[in-house]
């Protein structure tokens, strides 16, 4: 067992036990995961572990949390349809990148408390990817391609609350096809139609 690095302190050591905690979810799933475990991968002790997270599913949240895409520069490729299949394409490698027992678990946590339930609804909201909705949305009205529209945070949510039900509730893949139709027969069917319906005074 490694020899506890007490040096460590505030960002650093939160940062090892963050990656601990993600390689032990990848080496032994969810279901086996302790708090011993992320504390030998990380040179700590259970103790600073419960310091800053009460138990294992907020540790999880965390190191899943940590593991979210920071955007990055967003898709200019000139067309609405394809920059929204390059923003899916994102949210998908974050799925697919995920231990599928980590989801599962997460969910079976999440029923048995409503704390951890409360937890996880506050990440997913927290979760500031979908204001790129409204930048790629924009763009194309600049472009003329779309009349203007304004992007709801219930709008700019459809598309990845999309690929959870597909991966979470319904375990399917999520493959080229299932990216393009959510695209083609939701997303842009629905932009198009807020477009369609909105008065021209309105903002």
């Amino acid at each position: 067992m490694p020899e506890p690095k007490s040096r460590r302190h505030g960002a650093e050591l939160e940062s090892a036990i963050l990656d601990a905690a993600w390689a032990e979810l990848v080496e032994v799933g969810y279901a086996k995961l302790t708090m011993e475990g992320v504390a030998a991968r990380a040179g700590t002790s259970k103790p600073v572990i419960y310091r800053r997270w009460p138990g294992r599913p907020e540790l999880v949240l965390a190191a899943w949390r940590r593991r979210a895409p920071d955007g990055g520069d967003l898709p200019d490729t000139g067309a609405l349809g394809s920059d929204l299949l390059a923003l899916l394409h994102r949210f998908v490698h974050r799925f697919q990148d995920t231990p599928r027992d980590v989801l599962a678990g997460l969910m079976s946590e999440t029923c048995r408390d409503p704390e951890v339930f409360a937890l996880l609804l506050k990440q997913i909201a927290a979760t500031r990817q979908w204001p790129a909705v409204e930048t790629v949305v924009r763009k194309a009205v600049e472009r003329g391609e779309i009349p203007p529209v304004r992007i709801t945070p219930r709008v700019a949510r459809v598309p990845l609350d999309l690929i959870r039900a597909e991966a979470i509730f319904h375990h399917r893949e999520i493959d080229e096809k299932t990216i393009t139709e959510i695209v083609d027969d939701v997303l842009l069917p629905l932009l198009r139609g807020l477009a369609h319906t909105e008065s021209p005074g309105e903002e």
